[in-house]
């Protein structure tokens, strides 16, 4: 059976050990620009902007998927090489142990928004 959850408050009561990691993030997120909206995408809490899906984000066991769209993981790949996160075409992971590398997520948000201000509907 698969959930469906209505808002994001719902979905991160699944995790109640990293809740406060993923509500950190989602501040993180809504602080780029006033104009970011939340729904759910994919069973995950996403976020659009201008009607355009911006960023999502899942908890797991051990690490926090964060999903900025393939662009986003190609431009930012040496620095999750640097730090030594494990990612994918289109996601990062971040270990739950460490801290949230909150530099790193406001430049990956502001550079999906720079995206999507940049192309022409």
């Amino acid at each position: 059976m698969k959930n469906t959850f209505k808002n994001i408050d719902e979905y991160m009561l699944l995790f109640p050990e990293i809740q406060e990691k993923l509500e950190e993030l989602r501040k993180v997120i809504h602080a780029q620009n006033s104009e970011i909206e939340e729904y759910i995408g994919y069973q995950m809490p996403g976020f659009r902007y201008k009607n355009k899906p911006l960023v999502y984000f899942a908890g797991y066991k051990k690490h926090i998927g964060f999903y900025p769209g393939p662009e986003g993981i190609k431009n930012f790949e040496k620095d999750f090489i640097q730090r030594k996160y494990k990612f994918s075409k289109g996601a990062v992971q971040f270990p739950v142990n460490d801290e949230l590398p909150l530099d790193l997520i406001k430049q990956l948000v502001k550079f999906r928004l720079d995206e999507i201000n940049q192309k022409k509907s």
